[in-house]
């Protein structure tokens, strides 16, 4: 016994000797100390701290005020011709203010003889970094990640304190933008002989059946004085984790070493979006042959081709984009990045057959690219909103000649490594494009983006798609992105047939997930009195289209690229067509709610843009105050044929008919008459043989409460969620789809409720209430685990309803 406790602490010993020489990364992600208030000084005595967690965004728990950030502007944009008031912009929670952060840091005596920094992935906004009372650096732009040398600062073996103030001043977004430190934060002790941060760019310049050559480029920061020589030795892994190729360098030690490697392997496994093969690149930093630094970089093996006339290919295969717009906000949880709520958006857009996200309108979060790396999902990486020519009066503007340069470097250095990254965007409906100088700013950015990373190339999203023409910023880029210009598309392309084209931003359709609206027209209009928007996907904004006009035009014009729609899931703010005066609080742009559960619209792109079945029927068949009216029916598919029965009697077969605008990809029966009872159509083969079926009955009384999570087991890391939709059903199972029944929700156990949403973009009640209305008939409860394993019990009540009870499991 004594004896193999001796080696085992011999071994810990052993390791630790070892380990201390080369990298370590230390999450700072708990027990951080806040306080929300105006600060003057970097350092205060507070007695009123609150612990928080971090990634943590103080805004989200609200409460809504339609009057926090109301704004007085003219959205050009929108088509304002003149300056009005704009309410739920931002999203009418408190993201405006100062704050700050503090937490303690602590490192042994042991250690005085490495470098440390400290890294953060985004501060919303503002950020200023201080150490034991020490001013060490800024960063305003809040989507950026940066990093601080905390060495020459840093009290080894004693007591550190690190704060971090945030200031979010009013009018510095058109949409929600989250507050605080909203991104992960780590400490990393190295060697003083490392790889840099962000130090390598990994390209596979030539890719065949039989081999595909990688060139390694590696920053070495070299902190001795010491002489001696600096070897790198760069392992190259498969998916499966061996080893296939490595290569060796040596160098004279400087302060700042560069390394260019070349090295090949055999029949590499290639990424795409149904098979997105990995490789990791492992940097070993060697300092008179003793290893100092171990860097890992995930990589991987494919081509992109962008064509003027024959649009896009991947690996050398003709491929549309069919991409989606997302913004940085996780609906009810805010800005906060959490990892499995990201991979739950891009697992439902990826269900529906999207193949690329677009970040707009700026730099994205490492877990996202990530993700979208394992995934198989295509990104274009944007990086601003707006120049020097503010849409904000605190905007971006406002730092631009200060911060451009470097906002960018620092971006594309930090994700060039990612296949997933298709393209970098400079800039979305930029003011820049009516003025002369928008083509010399574009050229500057871009030139940058060639600098950074000559293997992918430059965008911007255009809306004033003849400015930038004539102002020369459409030349500045490698792909020319025209905004909701579907109508323009093939009379541009013939006039500047060197252009290579694509939707930038496309539709703009907007919908309440289960509203319905009658009468059913083509609608570019939208303004009802109850603030919804009707769910026949026939309503759209002023400057968009209906989903079917940008289907038709990417369908026959093969020079288009493809398309990133305006987007994939409902956000915080910008609740368009609303927002002078009305209680709307989020968008209605998404294919999905802001809860994450499927719109209508979910069903036809999926039907254009997956490869499987896809059969779904709308609206719903309860309307007791229709009875005797026209209630119009419509069918998402891609099977070739459908019959419609209404209470057991056909209505008919429908094909799809491309010679009208609304027939061409969606299947109608305009006159149908409501009585209760139900609706079922058949799909059929191009025989005329029944494939597949869908039944929609009316619905009774509300009479229970229907629990379904998206996951029963969680980690339990104080991280991990599960997101359970809640159905009120009838006694025969029937959702009730116009239900707006009052819930409370008890979270027991090793878990605690995070977060309520039922994809109302009205519904002013605050999303950590431990109460909410399901609206039409559903809703979401967000469940987040501990630390500790176990069982996590749900409890949801409602008035004339039925208690029911769900069970979650925690573990390691």
């Amino acid at each position: 016994m004594t004896q193999k406790l001796f080696l085992s602490l011999f071994s810990i010993f052993l390791f630790l000797n070892g380990y201390a020489k080369n990298r370590e990364i230390m999450p700072l992600d708990k027990e951080w100390l806040f306080q929300k208030k105006d600060i003057t000084e970097p350092i205060q005595i507070y007695t009123s701290w609150d612990t928080v967690n971090i990634p943590h965004d103080w805004a989200i728990n609200g409460p809504f005020d339609l009057n926090q950030d109301m704004q007085f502007v003219q959205v050009i944009e929108d088509g304002d011709k003149e300056a009005k008031l704009r309410t739920g912009r931002t999203g009418a929670l408190p993201a405006t203010g100062m704050g700050q952060y503090r937490k303690e840091l602590f490192l042994p005596v042991e250690k005085s003889t490495q470098r440390v920094y400290i890294e953060f992935d985004g501060v919303m906004s503002n950020a200023k970094i201080y150490l034991n009372g020490e001013y060490i650096g800024e960063r305003p732009y809040g989507y950026s990640s940066f990093s601080f040398d905390l060495t020459d600062h840093f009290k080894f073996g004693k007591k550190n304190i690190l704060d971090v103030t945030v200031e979010n001043k009013p009018e510095m977004s058109r949409f929600y933008t989250g507050a605080g430190i909203y991104r992960p934060v780590r400490l990393i002790c190295t060697s003083p002989i490392h790889v840099a941060h962000w130090g390598t760019f990994i390209c596979t310049p030539e890719i065949s059946t039989k081999k595909g050559s990688v060139s390694i480029k590696t920053n070495i920061n070299a902190f001795t004085e010491k002489k001696g020589k600096i070897k790198l030795i760069t392992e190259i892994y498969d998916p499966s984790g061996k080893c296939v190729s490595s290569v060796s360098s040596s160098k004279d030690i400087m302060s700042t070493l560069l390394f260019e490697q070349n090295c090949t392997v055999k029949k590499p496994a290639l990424w795409d979006t149904e098979h997105p093969h990995l490789y990791t690149a492992v940097s070993k930093v060697y300092f008179n042959g003793e290893q100092t630094d171990i860097y890992k970089t995930t990589f991987g093996f494919r081509t992109i081709k962008f064509d003027k006339d024959k649009g896009f290919f991947l690996n050398e295969k003709a491929t549309k984009i069919k991409g989606v717009c997302l913004h940085h906000d996780l609906g009810p949880l805010g800005a906060a990045v959490n990892l499995r709520a990201t991979e739950r958006q891009l697992e439902i857009m990826k269900e529906m057959g999207c193949n690329a996200i677009r970040t707009s309108h700026n730099p994205p979060s490492i877990e996202l690219l990530e993700l979208c790396d394992k995934m198989g999902l295509m990104v274009q990486v944007e990086a601003f909103d707006e120049w020097k020519n503010g849409k904000c009066v605190n905007g971006y503007n406002t730092l631009f000649d200060k911060w451009a340069e470097k906002d960018l470097t620092d971006l594309i250095r930090r994700d060039r490594n990612h296949p997933c990254v298709i393209m970098w965007s400079i800039g979305n409906e930029l003011r820049e494009q009516d003025q002369k100088e928008g083509g010399q700013i574009a050229r500057f950015l871009s030139d940058i983006v060639h600098r950074e990373d000559p293997t992918r190339p430059s965008t911007a999203g255009y809306n004033n798609h003849i400015g930038a023409i004539i102002n020369g910023l459409a030349d500045a880029v490698d792909l020319v992105g025209f905004n909701y210009k579907h109508y323009d598309y093939q009379t541009q392309h013939e006039n500047h047939p060197e252009y290579i084209l694509y939707g930038s931003e496309t539709s703009s359709a907007v919908s309440s997930r289960g509203v319905y609206k009658f009468p059913v027209k083509d609608n570019w209009t939208p303004w009802y009195n109850d603030y919804q928007i009707s769910s026949y996907d026939m309503d759209y904004v002023p400057w968009g289209s209906a989903p079917d006009t940008e289907f038709e035009k990417q369908d026959d014009n093969e020079f288009l690229l493809g398309e990133f729609v305006w987007t994939g899931f409902d956000y915080l703010g910008e609740p368009s067509p609303y927002g002078e005066g009305a209680p709307s609080r989020s968008s209605y742009f998404g294919i999905v709610d802001l809860a994450g559960l499927k719109k209508d619209r979910y069903y036809l792109y999926q039907s254009q843009w997956s490869n499987k079945p896809v059969l779904h029927v709308m609206p719903h068949w309860t309307w007791p105050d229709r009875l005797g009216q026209e209630v119009p029916i419509q069918c998402y598919t891609n099977y070739p044929e459908v019959e419609l029965f209404v209470n057991g009697k056909s209505m008919g077969t429908k094909r799809k008919d491309k010679s009208q605008k609304f027939l061409r990809y969606r299947m109608r029966w305009d006159n149908i008459i409501y009585q209760p009872g139900e609706i079922k159509i058949i799909a059929k083969n191009e025989k005329g043989e029944p494939c597949e079926e869908r039944i929609i009955k009316t619905a009774g009384n509300p009479d229970k409460i229907y629990l379904k999570a998206d996951r029963d087991t969680l980690l339990a890391n104080g991280k991990d969620l599960s997101f359970i939709t809640v159905e009120i059903q009838d006694k025969e199972g029937n959702l009730c789809p116009r239900d707006a029944s009052l819930l409370f929700v008890k979270v027991n156990g090793n878990g605690k409720l995070k977060a309520l949403c039922n994809g109302d973009a009205t519904d002013l009640i605050p999303f950590t209430s431990n109460y909410m209305r399901v609206f039409n008939g559903k809703m979401v409860i967000i469940v987040e685990s501990k630390d500790k394993t176990g069982e996590i019990n749900i409890e949801v009540s409602g008035e004339r309803l039925k208690t029911s009870f769900y069970k979650l499991t925690c573990q390691q």
